[in-house]
């Protein structure tokens, strides 16, 4: 993941946040890619719900699950990071990394994404050769180990 920007601080009672993007021009930003902050260790994607530039280099946003002063003070100091949906990056985001599921049962090996509006999923090729999209949010994800490169998600019952 490349980082692109950094939580500066809140923005009145709401969640909103001000952001400085010094890796990129914010007119760069696609609005319809989730963006990334870690929590605990762990990228936990956010999609951006509003986004309105101020001067050259910061931006005030809205971000999906930040409600609060709360919630947005908790971000306040932390790097934001986008993946290749985003941005050319070199790592091709979580292309190569293997899937498990909540029991730590491999489900795959990640081969893409898919930006379906709203909808975050990941293009997964099973052992067995199918692919099947299996949908990314923060709410499902466990843990993912950069050096194992293994992203482990909450999958819901039925889905595979």
């Amino acid at each position: 993941m490349q980082r692109i920007a950094q939580v500066l601080k809140s923005n009145g009672k709401d969640g909103e946040l001000v952001m400085s993007f010094t890796a990129v021009d914010p007119e760069e930003i696609d609005l319809q890619e989730p963006v990334y902050i870690e929590d605990d260790g762990l990228p936990v994607p956010y999609f951006f719900e509003s986004f309105q530039r101020r001067g050259n280099t910061k931006a005030l946003v809205r971000l999906t699950g930040v409600r609060s002063l709360e919630d947005a003070e908790e971000l306040a100091g932390r790097a934001v990071y986008a993946d290749d949906g985003v941005y050319e990056e070199e790592d091709g985001g979580f292309d190569g990394w293997e899937l498990q599921d909540q029991n730590g049962s491999t489900i795959g090996s990640i081969v893409g994404s898919e930006d379906i509006p709203g909808n975050l999923c990941l293009a997964v090729e099973t052992p067995c050769g199918d692919e099947i999209l299996v949908p990314f949010h923060e709410d499902l994800l466990i843990e993912a180990d950069a050096d194992a490169r293994i992203l482990r998600l909450t999958i819901p019952e039925g889905l595979l």
